[in-house]
């Protein structure tokens, strides 16, 4: 099973080299690496040079935003699932994409999706907070819930089928798609209890309490447009779930700390 793996970046020149190397190390033998790069006027383009030698395909040119990046690698990937791996985030381990081949071929999946672990870039190597994928399911859109996106695999037939991504989105393109895809409740889909991706804090939909309202508001018009039943207070209840994502964190740690 050949996976196809799309890194979005622009000016990523400080970030790219890990999730380069992430992707470079996996022990899974049919990757393609795409890069699509939105014109950088940094040294991305040289970093990539150096350390991507791997890359299957790199493009460069100005586009409309992340989602219409995304597109441009749906296009040219040649994969038979695809995944998004942003140029600050990368794999949780050299197996990851190995396991993830291994269970959809043997249990013919549509889409399969793992946990994401987030980190402050003040503190790479720690744990600020784990996003479980598990919750999800087709009625759990009406609250807001999808699986984390850069630990999201699916078929490449998927975007064929319905689609790509809507480039009319700044924030929530990739829960629209979800919306589409997931709500009729015909796929064959599960969810993978480990840790796939580690991402960085700080992102288009993490981006402070400006990105957090337009975020909600595509949500809204998303799920609208999907014929997905919501309403703002069943958006607005999955943050004491988020919030306790991070006191669990904390709490293990600090349990870690006194043993």
């Amino acid at each position: 099973m050949k996976i196809s793996i799309i890194t979005v970046c622009y000016n990523s020149a400080q970030t790219i080299s890990l999730t380069l190397e992430s992707v470079r190390e996996q022990t899974h033998d049919a990757i393609e690496h795409i890069v699509i790069d939105g014109g950088s006027s940094d040294e991305t383009l040289a970093v990539v040079a150096r350390e991507g030698k791997h890359v299957a395909k790199l493009v460069s040119e100005p586009d409309r935003g992340i989602y219409d990046a995304m597109n441009k690698g749906i296009e040219i990937a040649t994969g038979d699932v695809i995944a998004f791996l942003n140029a600050d985030d990368y794999y949780h381990d050299v197996t990851v994409l190995e396991r993830v081949a291994k269970v959809m071929q043997e249990e013919r999946l549509d889409a399969l999706y793992g946990d994401v672990e987030f980190f402050r870039s003040t503190r790479p190597d720690g744990v600020a907070r784990r996003y479980n994928s598990g919750r999800f399911s087709a009625g759990a859109l009406s609250w807001g819930w999808m699986p984390a996106h850069p630990a999201l695999f699916v078929r490449r037939t998927l975007f064929k089928r319905f689609g790509g991504f809507r480039v009319d989105y700044r924030i929530a393109g990739d829960f629209e798609f979800v919306a589409r895809v997931f709500q009729h409740g015909q796929l064959r889909h599960r969810h993978l209890s480990a840790v796939l991706v580690r991402m960085k804090l700080g992102g288009a939909s993490t981006g402070g309490w400006r990105a957090t309202v337009e975020l909600n508001r595509e949500m809204m018009r998303a799920c609208r447009a999907n014929a997905v039943p919501t309403n703002w207070f069943k958006l607005m209840l999955r943050y004491p779930f988020k919030g306790w994502e991070f006191l669990h964190v904390l709490a293990r740690r600090d349990g870690r700390e006194r043993t």
